[in-house]
């Protein structure tokens, strides 16, 4: 049963990987395409992790499983920051598109 279950949190997080990248190649600006990627590797990543904890053999595995998911939203979103800071400073049409100024 453990086997099963890991199974289908490891495929529902393939499936949310996917979703992620048709909507990152289907969109046009960088911002949304940021967005789609962040938001669909994050719960993909979790989804995926926690298949893996289902196969894991003891308590020590599971923490360190924990520790990965930990150090990998904290530090997406500051990976997130940093792209659309540099989009926001390095594109002319900014203001265009955001503000319809």
């Amino acid at each position: 049963m453990k086997e099963i279950l890991g199974m289908i949190f490891i495929f529902m997080g393939i499936v949310v990987f996917l979703i992620s990248l048709l909507g990152f190649y289907r969109l046009k600006y960088v911002m949304n395409r940021m967005h789609a990627a962040a938001m669909g590797d994050t719960l993909g990543f979790g989804l995926v992790v926690l298949g893996a904890m289902f196969f894991s053999e003891n308590a020590f595995q599971v923490g360190k499983y924990i520790l990965v998911v930990l150090f990998f939203w904290l530090s997406s979103p500051i990976a997130s920051y940093m792209i659309g800071k540099v989009e926001m400073l390095t594109n002319k049409d900014y203001d265009e598109r955001v503000h319809g100024k």
